[in-house]
Parts: structure tokens; sequence; C-alpha cells
């Protein structure tokens, strides 16, 4: 009998289980498999195993025997080479990543036809502007090679048209090209205006597309001789295009590139290792660049580039930004009616709506009110499952979790005291939409969130109705802020943006202005008048000065300051590790008296280069009946770092009620 090495569909963090097979088997295929009294899917690791001091090891009787191989479904070598690497960097089990990244096999007694554009080929109505054609023709240059760029382009500067003519010049090359997104919701956008100038097949990948579809999206892209383009979210990364020839990645700073569930990838960081695996460049672009991508860049090392564009494309001007003092003043009439906006924003608002313009409102919370608090005895509604207070949903009359499913009726009085009138803490999307409802009444004002879109056919026809013009006002969430061309918007309107501000985390501050910045966007894109204006409470943080002034190198060069003194990203690598336990007691004990005393001992004997914080609760401690705590782990030398949690693995000893999780350069602190 062979022995063979099989990565199974289980958490283990091992290279593999070894079982007997007949015939023959080859490393990639995925086969089925006993595993204890069940039966899973695995993928060949390597079939040369008999010679091995493990099978010698290994009593033959407790070895088993594959059972069968999954027909049509084969990793090929640099397939399996990523997930090796991500299985290592991230610390995660090889088999289980490999099956959560792979489409669940789906075959179709009548296969439905393949789900695509069909590109129309048409001649550019446009020529790229001097700045366009120059990054252009520079990238151009490495269409055959590693290399990373890093397009920094203020909003509405035209980084739409250099993807583009370098997705063409690819697609000329008979190369196929897989052009990276971080919201679904941008995906309409980016179809439309592809295939419309691209003479290929134009492929769409996230979440709403059937199981089925992105299985036979899979096996288009290993057996397809002529060029494609695959448009799609984070998982797009790993269909396996055999003629490869780019790697675009739009709003690389987005944190929706960063994995939270499962293994917690960054697809950006992957991207850049398919990219080097392939010899083919990665081009990355953002009006808000993250802190780290941008110090990378800023070296300029022989294989990044960085390019700018620091003017909207076109006739159109940066927005102006204005600051309206929302401070308590001598109240106005009727000002509690528009609360929580103050008279100067609505103001701005008709003026816009009476020049027959259209108007885009930011708010950073979903709902109608934060929590609701009994104005007697002070009661407030919390999640029985989370350390949280329950929002307020006023059109579905109930109260809501934001991190479990727990939901309860709107209460009629308070449950401590009877008392009947219950007061809304802080507002969300539905409160501002209601109040600019009644302002408006004439006018069709729409909400653009999570809350509201539920799927991508109400994304669409949300998305077609404003652009034609039906919708008068829109207000939304972070949905809003990415990416989007509205033709006639010239008023963006931000509100509550204070709470970010003071968020527990150190890129807190980047991030409030990341999405200042593009919210900020999508103001006056087609226009020289563009005007934002942002609600605050705080008018002389400095942060917004930059913001009006647009002054991204500001702002760089002062968190680059504050990162260094805290010695976080870009100067020191950052890695947490999550117990998780259902009983709190329990949980406490076993991170505090062995988790921590074992991350120091080793440190001490060994790591000396690596610091350790903590364990402390998360911020917040219970969610969905569990509660976590963590430890936080900081260093420059990412080798000793790895070799620190490889110790850590093998002389941890697990509590059989307590899981953890290791996210290796974590977006959240939390």
């Amino acid at each position: 009998m062979n022995v063979a090495r099989i990565a199974v569909n289980y958490p283990l963090k091992n290279n593999g289980l070894l079982y007997f097979y007949e015939g023959v088997l080859e490393r990639g295929q995925i086969v089925v498999v006993p595993l204890g009294h069940r039966t899973s899917q695995g993928c060949v690791i390597s079939t040369d195993e008999s010679e091995s001091v493990e099978y010698k090891q290994t009593p033959q009787d407790k070895m088993k025997t594959v059972i069968s191989v999954v027909p049509d479904l084969k990793l090929n070598e640099k397939e399996l080479e990523l997930y090796e690497w991500m299985a290592g960097y991230y610390h995660y089990g090889l088999g289980q990543l490999i099956f959560d990244c792979l489409p669940e096999p789906k075959v179709l007694k009548k296969p439905k036809p393949l789900n695509m554009e069909n590109g129309e080929g048409k001649a550019l109505e446009f020529s790229p502007n001097p700045t366009q054609q120059e990054i252009i023709d520079k990238i151009s240059l490495s269409l055959n090679e590693f290399k990373r760029f890093l397009v920094h382009g203020v909003t509405g500067s035209g980084k739409t048209i250099v993807y583009l003519e370098l997705i063409r010049k690819t697609i000329a090359q008979g190369k196929s090209v897989l052009f990276l997104l971080p919201e679904i919701n941008l995906t309409p956008q980016f179809t439309s205006t592809f295939a419309r100038y691209l003479d290929c097949p134009i492929f769409s990948y996230h979440s709403e597309i059937p199981a089925a579809q992105k299985y036979q999206i899979w096996q288009y892209a290993r057996t397809a001789n002529s060029p494609a383009l695959i448009l799609g979210v984070r998982s797009s990364i790993f269909i396996p295009l055999e003629n490869l020839g780019i790697i675009i990645i739009d709003e690389e700073h987005d944190t929706s590139f960063k994995q939270d569930d499962r293994c917690p990838y960054n697809a950006r960081d992957v991207a850049t290792k398919k990219a080097q695996q392939m010899n083919i460049p990665l081009v990355m672009g953002s009006a808000t660049p993250s802190i780290e991508s941008y110090a990378q860049f800023h070296k300029q090392p022989l294989e990044t580039q960085r390019f700018e564009m620091r003017e909207r494309a076109g006739q159109a001007f940066l927005p102006a930004v204005t600051l309206i003092d929302a401070r308590a003043k001598k109240k106005e009439k009727n000002e509690d009616d528009i609360w929580p906006l103050v008279p100067a924003s609505v103001t701005a608002i008709k003026e816009a709506l009476e020049r027959d313009e259209q108007v885009l409102v930011f708010v950073n919370r979903l709902g109608f009110a934060n929590y609701l608090q009994c104005r007697a005895c002070g009661h407030q509604f919390a999640c029985p499952n989370c350390s949280v207070t329950l929002r307020y949903y006023k059109k579905k009359n109930h109260l809501a979790c934001h991190y479990c499913d727990y939901k309860e009726p709107m209460p009629g009085e308070c449950p401590a005291c009877g008392n009947l009138t219950m007061s809304h803490k802080g507002f969300g999307t539905e409160k501002v939409q209601e109040v600019l409802q009644k302002i408006f009444p004439e006018k069709q004002i729409d909400r653009f969130d999570r809350d509201e879109i539920k799927n991508f056919k109400q994304l669409e026809e949300r998305l077609a109705d404003f652009h034609s013009g039906k919708i008068r006002m829109m207000v939304g969430t972070q949905m809003l802020s990415k990416g989007h061309n509205f033709e006639k918007v010239k008023l963006v309107l931000i509100l509550g943006i204070d709470s970010q501000l003071n968020f527990p985390d150190f890129r807190a501050t980047e991030r409030v202005y990341q999405t200042l910045t593009q919210v900020s966007g999508r103001a006056g894109r087609y226009s020289q008048d563009g005007k934002v204006v942002i609600q605050t409470l705080n008018p002389e943080n400095e942060l917004f000065r930059i913001v009006k002034e647009h002054g991204f190198d500001e702002f760089y060069q002062d968190e680059v300051k504050i990162r260094e003194m805290g010695s976080v990203p870009p100067f020191n690598r950052l890695v947490m590790i999550h117990f998780t336990g259902r009983f709190q007691d329990k949980l406490i004990t076993h991170v505090t008296e062995q988790v921590g005393p074992l991350a120091r001992n080793l440190i001490r004997s060994h790591f000396p280069e690596v610091a350790v914080l903590g364990p402390r609760p998360a911020t917040i401690e219970r969610k969905s009946n569990q509660f976590t705590w963590s430890l936080l782990l900081k260093s420059k030398d990412l080798t000793q770092l790895h070799n620190f949690l490889k110790s850590f693995e093998m002389n941890y000893k697990s509590l059989s009620s307590v899981t953890y999780k290791i996210d290796v350069d974590p977006y959240t602190l939390m």
C-alpha cells in the first residue's frame, strides 16, 4: 500500500494526516477520507510518505485508507503553494484553510450558462491626461515581472482610467486580470464601465453569486485559454486564473480586505504573495492609502513604485469643506424638530435641492437611536448575550443587538419601574431619514445601508433610482463612501463623526481621516463647486483642518510620529491571540494563570525581541454568550514573532471549554 499525507478539512495545525491509498494519487487532488466516525474531504499534500519517520512510528492498524477521489477538482502547484504559505504565515490549519477558500462543488443536472458580461470593446471616447498616461506607460513596462505599484490619487482624479488602460494592455497580451474591490456595492458601476471598453468576458464574484456559479467560474478559470476579467471582493484572490497577467486592488486601504472570521487573512497581502509567485505586477490604488502601505512605498525600494495624482480629472475641482459647530447654543425656533441636524445644515441642503442637485448624508450608525433609557429610573435595555445596549429600530418597532441575532419588541413600559416614557439616546440613519422627510416632504429620501439593502438586486435598484434622479437625497453609512460616481451630487453632509475619533484603537484617527476624505470625495466629481459640510461638536480638532486643506502629507507625517512613539505599525508588527469561552471565571483563571505566564516565560527565555501586553478582556468582553480575553504581541523582528507563535502553540495546554485564535497583522485591537 502507498502512503499519502492529506490535509483534511478539520481544525488541525499539523502538516496533514497519513493515509493508505491504492492506485495513483497526485499532489493537489481532492479526496474523501475517513476521519473519526465520519468522512471528510482532504487535499493530497504528498504521496511518498512510506519512508517518513512519522509513518514508521505510526502503528499501521491505526491508519485508514482513502475512500475516493473528487473528480474534476485538483489544485495546481501555485495554488497549493499559496495555501501553504498562508497556513504558515497566519498560523491556521492548512486543510481547513483550503476548504474555507474553495467553492463548494456543485454539479448541476442541467448546467446553466455562466453569468458574465461580454465586453463590447468600444474605443475610448476620451484620452488619458498627461499624468494618467505617464503612470500607464511606466507600469506597462513591468507587465511581465513582479513589481508593486501604489497609485495615490485624490478622489475623482481618474484612477479608473489608469486601471482600464492597464487592463486593456494586459488583455491585448492574451492574459487575464483579477480586479479586487472592497465592497459588493461597487460591482455594478465597475462592471458597467469595463464592459463598455473591454473586449473580453467579465465575471463578477461576490457573496450574492450562487454556489453553482462560483464553482463554474473556478472551473472556467482553470481551463480557459482566452483572457478574461474577474471583478470581485476579497475571496476572489483565490480564483486560479492560469494565464493571470496583473492584479489590481482598488481602495487598498479598506478594512473589508481583512477577513475577521475563519482564517484572518488580508487579501492585499495574499495578493502580494500571489503576484510574486506568478511574476506579475500588483497595482494598488487609493485616495487615502493605509499608513502601512504608504510607509512601504515612501521608501521606494526597487520592487515598489509610488505615483501621485494630486488633481481631479477634467474640469472638476476638489470640494470645499465647511465645518458647522453643532455645540449647544441659544436655540432657534423649532430647532428641536430638526435634531440631530442644526439650522445651518438644513439650509445647505435646501439650497442644493433648489439648484436641482442631489444630496448625500453620511451617518456612521444604523437604526433610529443608539439605545433607549427610562426617563424615570435610568434603566437601559441591554443584550442578554453581549456586553452592549440594544439599538432601537423604529420602522420595525423593535430593539436589536448589533453583534448577535437577539431582538425584542419595543417595550410599552420600563421593566424596572413601570414608567411609560423612554428617552432616545443618539441617532442613526433611520432617525436622520425621518427628520429629513419631515423637513422636505415632497422629496424622495431613501437610505443606503445594510439594514435597508439586503441583497444585490435591491442594491442595483437603489443605485439605479439615485442615478436616474428619482431619489433626491440618500442617507447612508460607509456603503456611501467607497468609489461611487454620482453625477448630480454636489453637496455631502457628514454627521456623527465625533464618536469615531474617541475610539480606543491606534488606527482611530486614520480611519476617521479616510472616512471623511472618501465621503467628501462623492461631492462635485463632475463640477467645480462641490461642497462638503461636516457637522461636529469639536470643530477645533486639528484633523478637520487637514481634511479641509486636503493635506494627506501633513496627516501622514503627524500620524507616523505618534505610531513610532507607540511602537505600532508601520514600526512594529502586531499579533493578537484571542481566547474565548462560555464560562467567564474559567476563562479568566486560564488566561491569567496559564496563558500569561507561559507567554512571558517564552519571551524571557528565547524571544527577547517580542513584547507581550495582557491578557486583558476584549473591549466588548461578551458576544453571543462567549467571553473573550486577549494577548497583544509586538515586535520589530517578524521572524522572532512567528517563532514565538510556533513555540507557544507547542507548549500551550488547552482547556476543553476554551478556544483560541491567532490574528497576525490585526486590523482591530478590540
